[in-house]
């Protein structure tokens, strides 16, 4: 019987998937630990401010909240900035920092908010040394916000 080479390549993926261990299920002694961080370890939100997996960080989405828990107001540009300033806490405060952003997602109420957005986001990395990163409109945000980012960082 003769396999076409996309089929090939799909099993060579599966074979080299395995043997990476990248099916493994349960955890072993070389497994890296999965650490839930939470700054407020009294929360009953359904998930984690940062899960740490070995040296990489997963941030959960982050608003434009002050310490008080609202919305900043102003729209798209002082949202921005606080979310911005509310990851950085989140990546110091676990062993990281901005510089060490591999990956950032944004999520926009309105994807025409994109270009103010990126006005306030560049002033945050050095000049072509931007994490990889999508953005995307949505149909709504949690208490009407018009950004949230999600980011995943390298642990120093």
């Amino acid at each position: 019987m003769r396999r076409s080479p996309a089929l090939v390549m799909v099993l060579g993926l599966g074979v080299a998937m395995i043997g990476a261990g990248c099916t493994r299920t349960s955890a072993s002694s070389d497994s890296p630990a999965v650490e839930y961080l939470n700054e407020d370890t009294t929360s009953t939100s359904p998930f984690s401010d940062a899960v740490r997996v070995g040296s990489t960080l997963y941030l959960a989405g982050n608003l434009g909240l002050d310490k008080d828990g609202k919305l900043v107001p102003g729209g798209i540009t002082p949202e921005t900035e606080q979310t911005l300033q509310n990851l950085r806490h989140v990546l110091e405060r676990n062993g990281s920092s901005l510089d060490r952003v591999a990956n950032c997602e944004v999520m926009l109420a309105d994807i025409k908010d994109r270009d103010a957005m990126n006005e306030v986001y560049r002033k945050y990395w050095s000049p072509q040394h931007f994490p990889a990163r999508h953005a995307f409109g949505t149909s709504g945000l949690y208490l009407g916000a018009r950004v949230e980012m999600a980011c995943i960082a390298v642990v120093k």
